[in-house]
């Protein structure tokens, strides 16, 4: 078929197909988060295409300049009018001309929120508003949602209050001093921009209520409680007496808007603390659902809780994709949502009826202390997933003697080989998939030619052991706890390459220093400036070993925050001694479902660690982080993986065509576009993730 008459196909096949229903959508647009307006991540550009990939060359790079010691960029950047915005690893925004890469402007937002660049944090993406000739891009630094005229760079000064709305504001609740950082961005629907937000993973976690605002004034236009009030359904699945002081169940993965339906659907994560949910007894309604709401009023039209009371962190990981595919022989509009457990939960969007049948399964029951854990959890039959489901023994890490017995010694008393085993009070459990799942932010692609899916996911393990809460006596050392355990560990070793030590942290900082970064941030940790300084003050004299774990120490004021019984001990990947992982490869994966059918296409290994290579692995596959885009010139690109390389296969058989390397890994989804007749393919460079950090975006296309 000629490159002409796949685009005809392609247009023909939304605009004119044999249902009235269906809605032509522009796949050469790529002016939202996840491309076209469905999130599909499609493109029917045919320029590039499966006779020519292996031309593709760079044609520029941009260099953002402000590239840091574990910094990253996990934008992915869109493209209107000939040009392409984007963000730095400072979360400065910035507008490219499209076909040159020439900086057009560029936007630091602290010129507008004043004092020390608290640039803390990561952004994948902004959102552009067109109306008449007024053009706006908005985005999130921070807890400031701003506006900027989209031509100069300028803030918008009669949006909110000189340009910024603080979002720890209108959130229906008595407090403020919340960790807000909205690092997925906002969707548009006419005059509204509706936006979700990531927040602290403890006890101190602000609700994750959904908000939509006014493009034009910054005003709060509606808000829904995802964790209900009183008087609102589902306020019975929670423990009344605790839900007021229970965060969460927030929407930090990004949302997607059937602009013809009116209909925002929302992924949501987990309540909090994640791992011990003793204060909130009950399913936890609407943690971990997609949430399908007016998008004029926030109304909730339907919803469908794939975790009920989530103790594993298994939030919804991406922005969800409009589809449109065939099943028993009638075309229906659907909306595909990708799970960190490796499965994709599937519905009509008018009515959230699921296209096939999900079944309550029996699930292990927890015996930790206080908790309440769910008797079912909800499983599709429908579509296959798309890993692994399952930790077993015969799983274990083999390619090494070495390799075998360090990931074996880990795994002495601990629980494997069940999905759904709860955190255990005295044992450690493996989680598989594990808590970057499965799928993550980098969301799927969908292909409307052929009804194909493809979706990236890690397929390693994890642990999770569990520690009693002893630290009331020294309160420096519950408020690391409760602020920082979860990442750095209750042990402050930190995750090798990725999250850094704490032991030692004294001779790097002074108190003065290290209190600071507790202030603003650094990298990809965010800013604790919403905790008191009390509290900063008592962190940072435990953390510089001022207190022994005797001392006596108290806040001073009254303290009426609730701690769980129960702490998580640390995100802790099962690896062997020098980072190989503990289970058998293939631990990325790449995979295509027929979502006619639910069934795979085909599956393959997503990247390669080369010093396997004398173990007879040819593709190992590795971590990725980061999305596929998916072409009609038959090709789906992804970079995501941690060996800094990106891809072309072939759609239709997941064939290698082309890789090229980067100047960094591309821990980004792509973004492809035309200008002036030519295609292009973009992709931002920032590394991190236990990779050395960069500061490119770098163009490919092929040569003149």
């Amino acid at each position: 078929m000629t490159s002409n008459k796949i685009l005809i196909a392609a247009i023909c096949l939304w605009a004119f197909s044999c249902t009235d229903k269906a809605v032509e959508i522009d796949y050469t647009d790529w002016s939202h988060y996840g491309g076209p307006e469905d999130g599909s991540r499609y493109s029917s550009l045919t320029q590039i295409n499966r006779e020519n990939v292996a031309q593709l060359q760079v044609v520029w790079i941009y260099h953002t300049g402000d590239a840091t010691e574990r910094s990253q960029i996990q934008c992915q950047p869109i493209v209107a009018n000939g040009k392409l915005f984007g963000t730095t690893a400072k979360l400065n925004v910035f507008a490219l001309d499209a076909s040159t890469g020439a900086e057009l402007w560029r936007f630091d937002p602290f010129q507008v929120l004043g004092g020390e660049n608290s640039w803390a944090g990561t952004n994948r993406g902004v959102s552009y508003w067109m109306e008449g000739d007024e053009e706006r891009i908005l985005f999130t630094a921070g807890n400031w949602l701003m506006a900027l005229d989209a031509k100069t760079g300028q803030p918008i000064r009669t949006f909110g209050d000189q340009g910024k709305v603080d979002l720890r504001k209108d959130l229906d609740t008595d407090l403020e001093d919340f960790l807000i950082v909205s690092n997925s961005p906002g969707v548009i629907f006419e005059d509204k921009i509706i936006m979700g937000m990531r927040l602290s993973e403890g006890l101190d976690a602000a609700p994750g209520h959904i908000r939509a605002y006014n493009i034009k004034t910054g005003k709060r236009e509606w808000i829904f409680h995802t964790i209900p009030h009183e008087g609102e359904e589902g306020f019975e699945t929670w423990n009344p007496k605790y839900i007021r002081q229970i965060g969460g169940a927030n929407n930090w993965a990004g949302m997607t808007v059937d602009q013809k339906r009116g209909i925002v659907f929302v992924p949501t994560g987990s309540a909090t603390y994640d791992f011990w949910g003793g204060y909130r007894s009950g399913d936890n309604l609407y943690a971990n659902s997609l949430v399908a709401l007016d998008a004029k009023t926030g109304k909730r039209i339907w919803h469908f809780q794939a975790v009920h009371h989530d103790i594993w962190d298994r939030d919804f990981p991406a922005n969800p994709n409009l589809i449109r595919i065939q099943k028993d022989g009638k075309w229906i509009e659907a909306v595909a949502q990708i799970s960190k457990q490796g499965m994709t939960y599937v519905f009509e969007r008018e009515t959230g009826k699921p296209i096939w049948p999900i079944k309550e399964i029996p699930v292990t029951q927890s015996v930790m202390p206080g908790e309440f854990s769910s008797k079912t959890q909800p499983i599709p039959s429908l579509p296959e997933p798309f890993m692994n489901m399952v930790f077993e023994e015969k799983d274990i890490l083999n390619l090494k003697p070495d390799w075998e017995n360090q990931i074996r010694n880990q795994l002495q008393n601990a629980i494997l080989g069940d999905t759904w085993a709860p955190p255990h009070p005295e044992k450690p459990i493996v989680l598989f998939p594990g808590m970057d799942g499965g799928g993550e932010w980098g969301g799927a692609s969908f292909d409307p030619e052929t009804q194909t899916l493809y979706v990236n996911a890690n397929q390693i393990p994890w642990l999770i052991e569990m520690t009693p809460n002893a630290n009331f006596g020294n309160a420096g050392k519950a408020i690391y706890s409760n602020y920082c355990g979860n990442c750095h560990g209750l042990d402050r070793k930190g995750v090798a390459a990725s999250i850094p030590t704490l032991i030692g942290i004294d001779k790097k900082y002074s108190s003065d220093s290290l209190e600071k970064i507790l202030r603003l941030g650094r990298g990809a940790m965010p800013s604790f400036s919403h905790i008191s300084l009390e509290e900063r003050r008592l962190l940072v004299d435990y953390l510089m070993g001022k207190t022994e774990e005797g001392d006596k120490q108290e806040l001073q004021a009254e303290n009426t925050k609730l701690y769980p019984q129960y702490y998580m001990k640390g995100y802790k990947k099962l690896v062997t001694e020098d980072g190989m992982y503990g289970s058998n490869p293939p631990w990325g994966l790449l995979t295509a479902i027929d979502m006619n059918t639910g069934l795979k296409k085909w599956q393959v290994p997503l990247g390669h660690i080369d010093s396997l290579s004398k173990y007879g692995v040819e593709m190992s596959g590795t971590e990725n982080y980061g999305g596929p885009v998916v072409t009609a010139g038959g090709l789906l690109f992804i970079a995501a993986t941690k060996d800094e390389k990106i891809r072309a296969f072939d759609k239709e058989t997941g064939k290698i065509l082309w890789e090229a390397p980067l100047p960094a890994a591309g821990h980004a989804t792509p973004a492809v576009y035309e200008i002036h007749g030519k295609q292009y393919l973009v992709i931002a460079c920032g590394g991190g993730k236990g990779t050395k950090s960069g500061d490119a975006y770098v163009a490919f296309a092929l040569p003149q």
